[in-house]
């Protein structure tokens, strides 16, 4: 049976080509969208119906992708549970050390701020979630003193060589997960 899964997954979801089909899934995410459901409300509330036609275009980006895999339930389960799932680190690396060793930020540019709308800031925003995104810029020396304070590295790549790292990361999960289920 387990073969015949995997069969019927790979119908699906080819994740040996997820580098190529990241730019459908990817983008949405570096965009300000409204993910949680007082956000949405604030939108339509507001009537702003850019801002709603974007939330409707990430969420049916989203449910077309995961819904041949997992199933409604499955879907809507994975998206509730990704912000926990996320929340958990290991225990054997402190949580500041394990928010910069799993991050980097972009350069800063006018360019990357507007783009990114200030995540670029990747590690301030991951140590500071709550932080008001058009403060991270003001924060970052603070936090790049207090790397070099206690010999933790600060990485801060260019945009292309950070899509680069994503690409070529979704690239080799793609392999691995191919070579781990049989398809032919």
């Amino acid at each position: 049976w387990s073969s015949i899964y995997s069969m019927k997954k790979l119908k699906y979801l080819p994740y040996n080509h997820q580098h190529e089909y990241f730019f459908l899934i990817g983008p949405p995410l570096l965009i300000p969208l409204y993910f949680q459901y007082h956000m949405i409300m604030t939108v339509i509330v507001r009537k702003d119906w850019v801002d709603l036609a974007w939330v409707i275009s990430y969420y049916t980006r989203f449910f077309i992708s995961y819904i041949p895999f997992c199933g409604v339930l499955g879907a809507i389960l994975l998206l509730n549970l990704i912000r926990f799932l996320e929340n958990h680190g290991f225990p054997y690396r402190d949580w500041f050390s394990s928010h910069l060793a799993a991050t980097c930020n972009v350069e800063q540019s006018f360019f990357n701020d507007w783009f990114s709308g200030h995540l670029n800031f990747q590690i301030e925003h991951h140590l500071f979630p709550t932080m008001p995104r058009h403060n991270l810029p003001k924060v970052a020396p603070l936090v790049r003193s207090l790397c070099a304070k206690h010999g933790t590295e600060y990485l801060e790549k260019l945009l292309l060589w950070a899509l680069q790292d994503i690409i070529g990361s979704l690239r080799k999960s793609g392999q691995l997960w191919l070579d781990a289920y049989p398809h032919k």
